[in-house]
């Protein structure tokens, strides 16, 4: 393999309809290059994985860390009081649809007293295993719920935050470095996605002139969604990257669609 030189950490972002990576020099915290490629569900995953590590060289270097970030919302949180490693598939029975042959895994958060309960994508991970040997994964969930009670600790005041994407969105409510309420919700319209957001301020008992919303993603103050959450909520506001890269994109709002991999 060629010398990875300061391509010394590569992140990688999959889900069944896509995969990106992000190289990254972990003395700088530079990010250094960033690709992204659409997978087909219905095409054998193993070929098309095959087909983008031929692509790009950078893929095929020696890094001192690599990390994978299982991109679903096949996840749920539980705090470690009620935690039972024997029991991992009853955490998400309520929650998504879950199968007696699914393999089960948990991120440990020790710093926050809670696990992240998912199911990882088992054939993906054997992929990436034959080509990196050894490599750190977890839910995708784990490092955006850990970056913004990290972002927000020791404000006592609820913060709600939604991270939109191309299908659904993450809702998270966080007050301190407590996680009040973790979902996704798929939605259609803007219309759907102010629904899912106000029946939460109403089930917390929010108040939507008081409790701020935070949006993330690939949005601007021109989005639908920014526009139509902005008659509700009076706080609102948008959190954009803040990143240390030459990368270009043509795209301004491009990198913030994958706020938790470049975050990571």
């Amino acid at each position: 393999m060629s010398d990875p030189k300061n391509y010394s950490q590569l992140i990688i972002q999959v889900s069944l309809n896509e995969f990106a990576f992000l190289t990254k020099d972990i003395l700088t915290q530079e990010q250094l290059e960033f690709h992204s490629e659409s997978l087909q569900p219905a095409l054998p995953i193993e070929e098309q994985l095959e087909t983008i590590f031929s692509k790009y060289d950078k893929l095929r270097l020696d890094y001192d860390e690599v990390l994978v970030l299982h991109n679903n919302a096949l996840n749920t949180f539980v705090p470690q009081s009620i935690f039972d490693e024997n029991n991992l598939g009853a955490y998400l029975q309520y929650s998504t649809k879950v199968f007696s042959t699914d393999f089960f895994a948990f991120d440990e958060m020790d710093l926050y007293q809670m696990n992240n309960v998912y199911v990882p994508y088992i054939a993906i991970n054997n992929f990436l295993l034959d080509k990196f040997g050894a490599f750190t994964y977890q839910n995708i969930n784990t490092a955006l719920v850990t970056h913004l009670l990290s972002t927000n600790s020791n404000n006592s005041e609820t913060v709600v935050y939604a991270y939109l994407q191309a299908t659904h969105f993450e809702l998270i409510v966080i007050n301190n470095d407590q996680l009040l309420l973790f979902n996704s919700f798929t939605f259609q319209t803007a219309e759907d996605f102010i629904y899912y957001i106000l029946f939460v301020y109403e089930q917390l008992e929010l108040n939507p002139d008081a409790h701020p919303l935070v949006l993330l993603g690939a949005i601007d103050s021109e989005s639908k969604f920014f526009k139509i959450a902005y008659k509700y909520i009076r706080e609102l506001s948008i959190k954009k990257l803040n990143i240390n890269t030459n990368i270009q994109t043509s795209t301004p709002n491009h990198f913030n669609l994958y706020y938790t991999l470049f975050q990571s």
